[in-house]
């Protein structure tokens, strides 16, 4: 209802004279978002592969209660929305760091998973927890906006398939979860499982050098061009046209 209230849905006509966003197999192909989306997947592996172990180990190895099972995972709530709130402070004095950003967070979850198994009861393994949640939010605040970008620079700015692609890196990490997790602790341990995802994270990091230099890039052949050159032509068009006048 409020979304019917605050959003009612487009005119029949209008939504024809809208932009065609690009197909998302081809935005699945371009090598910039296939970085970004294969950050986003893998900074959820930790979080996505411990939720569903880590609660039997810790009954196994510190004798927890079901009290502490239960809140293990509320004081990494904090760190999270702080990771957010730094992230868009930093982003804002330093845009062009987006990238180290992301690979900052990598390195702490990766840094933070590789603690888990070595922490001996609830208070210790509360710390890493928080720097694994810290971390997400830092690789999840700069590189979710960084997807935006490379849509306006590289294709047509219409959002809906790139945020798509990085939902789908989510679920890939969270439906893997269960079913991989449980299979490596029962055949190589806990241990090993939280060493292979510390691992994958810090070795993942490097790989965002790739997006140094995605802040200085331009749009080949910009919409600000083509409505200059060709004139308004639908009622997107027109709209543009008239807010650059104004």
């Amino acid at each position: 209802l409020l979304l019917l209230a605050l959003a009612p849905p487009c005119a029949p006509g209008a939504r024809a004279n809208m932009p065609v966003g690009t197909p998302i197999h081809r935005l699945m192909i371009d090598p910039y978002i296939a970085v970004v989306a294969g950050a986003l997947a893998t900074c959820n592996i930790p979080l996505a592969f411990l939720e569903p172990t880590i609660a039997n180990w810790m009954e196994e190895s510190m004798g927890a209660s079901e009290w502490e099972v239960g809140l293990t995972w509320l004081p990494a709530f904090f760190p999270h929305v702080l990771g957010v709130y730094v992230t868009v402070r930093l982003a804002a004095a330093y845009p062009h760091l987006q990238w180290f950003y992301g690979a900052l967070g990598m390195a702490i979850i990766g840094a933070s998973s590789c603690l888990v198994p070595a922490c001996r009861n609830f208070g210790q393994v509360v710390v890493p927890l928080c720097g694994i949640c810290f971390g997400i939010a830092l690789v999840d605040t700069a590189l979710l906006p960084t997807l935006a970008f490379l849509v306006d620079v590289r294709h047509v700015s219409v959002y809906g398939s790139v945020y798509a692609i990085a939902d789908i890196s989510y679920s890939v990490a969270y439906a893997l979860g269960p079913i991989v997790a449980g299979q490596i602790v029962h055949t190589m341990g806990f241990v090993q499982l939280n060493l292979g995802m510390g691992l994958a994270n810090v070795l993942y990091a490097p790989v965002l050098l790739f997006l140094k230099n995605v802040c200085q890039m331009k749009p080949s052949h910009s919409e600000r061009n083509i409505l200059l050159e060709e004139g308004p032509k639908g009622l997107y068009d027109t709209i543009k046209m008239e807010e650059r006048k104004g």
